[in-house]
């Protein structure tokens, strides 16, 4: 019951499953994706104001999420989630460039690996980031959840290309 403190965790139902939200004093520190039916619990405080930009996001009004994080990891891994912020809105890299912009293109398989740890998924945008030659490869919520995501993203930046 720690972690189930009134307003500490909370879940959303989302084009892509339900997801969990928890949060601690600090910031949000996991969303994650479940399976199974949806949990019910009440939402305050940070909870509640992801709850919110999750519901803007995917309704399409939302590209930028402005929720303070509490992020537990290594440092490597802490810089690698820090560096996947960078990603804009409806685009990706692959780990090579994440590699590169992190000064070391040796530590491909590390950064992998961090970025298949990051604890807030879609927030901390780990599914912008593809293999080489735009296949996708890894990603902890399923690959059926990553092609929705970056689909969904995409159709919102073509969107706003073509606008007056």
């Amino acid at each position: 019951m720690e972690k189930e403190k009134e307003g500490m965790t909370a879940y959303i139902n989302s084009p892509v499953g339900i997801l969990e939200i928890t949060a601690s004093d600090r910031g949000i520190s996991s969303l994650y994706f479940m399976e199974g039916t949806f949990p019910t619990g009440k939402a305050a405080g940070m909870t509640k104001e992801c709850l919110d930009q999750l519901k803007e996001y995917f309704e399409g009004k939302r590209q930028l999420f402005s929720l303070d994080l509490d992020l537990e990891g290594t440092e490597f891994q802490k810089k690698v989630w820090k560096e996947l912020l960078n990603i804009p809105f409806g685009e990706t890299i692959s780990y090579l460039e994440l590699s590169r912009r992190l000064g070391d293109v040796r530590a491909i398989r590390a950064v992998g690996n961090a970025n298949g740890k990051n604890p807030v998924s879609i927030i901390v945008p780990c599914h912008r980031v593809i293999g080489s030659g735009g296949k996708l490869v890894g990603y902890g919520g399923g690959l059926w959840r990553k092609r929705w995501l970056l689909e969904f993203e995409r159709s919102f930046v073509q969107k706003d290309l073509f606008s007056t």
